[in-house]
C-alpha cells in the first residue's frame, strides 16, 4: 500500500504545480484552490507511504518522479523547451535515485 500512496503523492504534486502555473501568479481563485488542495493531498499521501517505505526512499522517489513528469508536463502544455542539459540533469536525477534504492535494499 506504501508505493500505491507514493504514486497519489507524486500524481497530486503534479497536478499542483500545473495548477500553480496556471493561475498566473496565484490570481487565479480557481486554479489556485485546486493547487491547495492538491498539494494538501500530496502531503497527506507521502505521510500514509512513509509508515512503509524509508523516508529517504520515499522522498527520493516523489521528488525524482515529480521532477521528470513536471518537465514533461513543462514541456508538453506548457510549451516550455528543454536541452540536452536538462534531459542529461533527469537522466543523472533518475541514476541517483536508483542508486539510493539500491543502497537502502
Amino acid at each position: 500500500m506504501g508505493y500505491f500512496d507514493l504514486g497519489c503523492a507524486i500524481i497530486f504534486e503534479c497536478i499542483g504545480i500545473n495548477a500553480l502555473k496556471a493561475s498566473n501568479g496565484l490570481k487565479s481563485i480557481p486554479f489556485d484552490l485546486l493547487t491547495l488542495v492538491t498539494y494538501v493531498l500530496s502531503f497527506i499521501f507521502l505521510a500514509m507511504c512513509l509508515k512503509t517505505i524509508n523516508l529517504d526512499e520515499a522522498y527520493a522517489v516523489w521528488s525524482a518522479i515529480g521532477t521528470v513528469l513536471i518537465t514533461i508536463s513543462g514541456v508538453f502544455l506548457w510549451h516550455e523547451a528543454i536541452n540536452i542539459k536538462g534531459l542529461i540533469g533527469i537522466a543523472l536525477i533518475i541514476v541517483g535515485v536508483v542508486l539510493l534504492n539500491l543502497s537502502t535494499k
